[in-house]
């Protein structure tokens, strides 16, 4: 009651908090997130996973920025899958069934599931080489009536 009445009063003493052996880390920045790609694959893992959702890791593929997310430790043997050359590393990535396969400097892999480039699109990342194809839809003539009596 005592503290709560010098609080009320403005008399309650004021003693600065020490900078010393504070925890508090400012928020992190997306330009403070780019891979490293010179460290072990349990380094690139929690490089990934600490910056998943916010801000972001990311890197350059291809000349463009491309942010990682959900990435996983991969105990296997490597992969078959399509080469994907990443600006900065010393191995080329692959992109799989299951996702694109890193590799850190110690010749172990993570599996990123998926990306998200720089006009904010997020793709499975199995899906990197399929991205840019489109489909086109074919009706038959008894859809194309279909949809002209639905119009």
């Amino acid at each position: 009651v005592e503290a709560v009445h010098l609080i009320a009063d403005g008399k309650a003493p004021r003693i600065p908090q020490p900078k010393e052996g504070a925890t508090y880390e400012g928020i992190q920045r997306k330009e403070n997130a780019e891979i490293s790609w010179d460290q072990p694959a349990a380094a690139l893992h929690n490089w990934i996973r600490g910056h998943d959702k916010v801000p972001g890791a990311w890197t350059t593929i291809n000349g463009q920025v491309v942010t990682f997310y959900g990435s996983s430790l991969l105990d296997a043997s490597v992969p078959a899958g399509q080469e994907l050359t990443i600006k900065g590393a010393s191995r080329p990535g692959l992109v799989t069934k299951n996702g694109l396969v890193v590799f850190g400097n110690d010749g172990k892999m993570v599996l990123v599931r998926n990306l998200q480039f720089e006009d904010g699109k997020m793709i499975p990342a199995s899906k990197y080489f399929s991205a840019d194809e489109t489909t086109v839809l074919e009706l038959t003539e008894e859809e194309k009536k279909m949809a002209e009596d639905i119009r």
